[in-house]
């Protein structure tokens, strides 16, 4: 069988914590589901503005806690003054995170490479690890020119 879709999970989960399907959570859930990478509380509310379904910026802020409460989304400080969030897949499979300290621009990464030497990492020191991210920090293309 297929793993379902992060926004169906997502839903389902919320659904049986005894939470209403409220039309503001779905429409978060549902923006979240078509995000590449991690937003900010800021970049989320514009985005849901833009899409005339704007919660205000405390619903928001609740309705997100109430996803990373429920580990559906994974809130991330890459530096920069402000939490990103971003969903969590049910599979476990995940990026890592690149960032410019110049522009501010957040762009993922994936490197099958770097998860086995963690893994290795983790064998090596008796460690188990539950979850981790990698966020890289430094200057991207544009900016180091």
């Amino acid at each position: 069988m297929a793993e379902p879709l992060w926004r169906d999970h997502a839903l389902a989960e919320l659904s049986a914590a005894g939470h209403r399907n409220a039309q503001g959570r779905r429409a978060l859930v549902d923006l979240l589901d078509e995000q590449p990478c991690a937003l900010t509380v800021r970049e989320i509310d514009d985005a849901l503005r833009q899409r005339g379904r704007g919660l205000g910026i405390a619903t928001v802020y609740r309705n997100l806690e109430l996803l990373v409460e429920l580990k559906l989304v994974a809130r991330l400080d890459v530096g920069q003054g402000a939490a990103r969030y971003e969903r969590v897949l049910p599979t476990g499979e995940h990026h890592h995170h690149l960032v410019c300290d110049r522009c501010g621009r957040v762009a993922p990464f994936d490197d099958p490479a770097l998860e086995r030497s963690i893994e290795q990492l983790c064998r090596r020191v008796d460690f188990a690890v539950d979850e981790h991210d990698v966020v890289l920090h430094g200057a991207c293309a544009a900016c180091a020119q």
